[in-house]
């Protein structure tokens, strides 16, 4: 980490258990029927402007990504959760003031005997 970025992290917007179905995994058992996902989002931005303006023009509009996450989500065939997660950071990261996202996709009941299975990434601006 460079001492300008010590200086001036940048701020988070978080989104917690965003929960949708979508066909995920490589069984055909599992490609039968939409499953249950649990997503944890975070984005890294800049947020002093919008919270010097209160303006929603000064920041990201959290819920249109949601929207957008949730469109790609609910419509994909995806085999790996490491495929679905890689989609998720590259909308965030369409959206130019994020520059770096945090993505964690959970598979409850993947495993028996294991509540949950998940994959976490983090993606940066190149």
């Amino acid at each position: 980490m460079t001492d300008a970025a010590r200086a001036n992290p940048l701020d988070q917007i978080i989104i917690r258990d965003l929960q949708f179905r979508c066909v995920l995994g490589i069984d055909r058992d599992e490609r039968r029927e939409k499953q249950d996902v649990l997503a944890q989002i975070t984005l890294h931005l800049d947020l002093r402007r919008a919270g010097r303006t209160d303006a929603i023009a000064d920041t990201l509009d959290y819920k249109v990504l949601k929207k957008e996450i949730l469109s790609m989500a609910e419509t994909s065939r995806f085999h790996l959760i490491e495929a679905l997660a890689q989609r998720m950071a590259e909308i965030c990261l369409a959206h130019d003031d994020v520059k770096q996202v945090d993505i964690e996709v959970e598979k409850p009941g993947a495993l028996r005997f294991a509540r949950t299975v998940a994959v976490k990434i983090v993606r940066s601006r190149e």
